[in-house]
């Protein structure tokens, strides 16, 4: 018999409150749910905005009595961690129950937790997410989603607070298939408008009215819109961090070698990545990536 959707209010909890996981779960808050809150450095469970929230010592505490989890952690070890570690929620978690996953991991790492899970009687969604902190905040952010098609239904009402867009591509791990192609995307595009700044200011071109005149035509695109800014003030306030994003290619490049491509572009950018990492900007956003680039003389900017 299917489940009943997942409506306000839903006993609910949260495990990882970074820079996606808290303007989330500060939406689900505000949406009427019951939250149970856990992070790993515990600091942001005491945020303003979750008052209300019941903040737990442990992923197994925070899934007591809960009839769905969502998990927006780092990589498959955290997800692992969150779920089967020593104080790990999948145990703890009740017969019917639901997991969603926000987090970016690869599709064989959400098809083994969804395993592992369904023999306990718990369901899995695969749910990555796309958006940046600023679409989190809003609760526009857009899910990309693989599992069974009545677990969706069932979570819709949770994923409707946090996305704008909610899209169903197939069974478990189809959803961090689409998430590996969207981080191609981004790679490239972060890395055209780094070099289109960069050439740009060298030119001692007016920069922020090319931005303005550019962003609307063919060359228009979220990282020009929402990161050109932060590449001309060579400042990288987080949005989304660099070393996640290396790890994010990470994944999209074994996918394309299983599948025998070679993806030159984003094998390019991971390299970019990993240089900006050697020198300490790994916590930095992606929009760092302009540091790979030579700086404008200021006798010339």
């Amino acid at each position: 018999m299917p489940r009943s959707p997942l409506s306000a209010p839903t006993q609910l909890a949260v495990v990882g409150l970074g820079a996606l996981g808290l303007p989330m779960a500060i939406n689900l808050l505000r949406a009427g749910h019951h939250l149970r809150v856990h992070t790993r450095s515990r600091s942001a469970e005491d945020h303003p905005d979750l008052q209300g929230a019941v903040r737990c010592a442990t992923p197994a505490e925070a899934a007591q009595g809960c009839q769905a989890l969502l998990v927006c952690v780092s990589n498959n070890a955290a997800v692992e961690e969150v779920l089967w570690g020593a104080q790990g929620a999948g145990p703890a978690l009740a017969e019917g129950s639901l997991v969603i996953d926000c987090s970016t991991i690869s599709p064989a790492g959400a098809q083994a937790m969804a395993q592992r899970l369904n023999a306990r009687g718990v369901q899995f969604l695969d749910a990555p997410v796309t958006g940046g902190t600023e679409g989190a905040k809003a609760g526009s952010l857009t899910v990309l989603c693989g599992g069974d098609a009545e677990d969706l239904e069932r979570a819709r009402p949770l994923l409707e607070v946090i996305g704008g867009s909610i899209h169903h591509f197939g069974p478990v791990g189809a959803g961090q298939q689409v998430k590996a192609i969207n981080q191609v995307l981004v790679a490239g595009s972060y890395a055209a408008v780094a070099e289109a700044i960069a050439l740009g200011q060298h030119l001692q071109l007016p920069m922020d009215q090319v931005v303005n005149a550019l962003k609307h035509g063919a060359a228009g695109s979220w990282a020009l819109e929402h990161r050109s800014a932060a590449m001309l003030a060579d400042t990288y306030p987080l949005g989304f961090k660099l070393e996640l994003h290396h790890k994010d290619l990470g994944i999209a490049l074994a996918a394309a070698a299983a599948a025998g491509l070679e993806l030159p572009i984003t094998a390019a950018v991971r390299d970019q990545e990993q240089a900006l990492m050697d020198q300490g900007l790994g916590e930095a956003d992606v929009s760092a990536l302009r540091r790979r680039l030579p700086q404008a003389n200021a006798t010339d900017a």
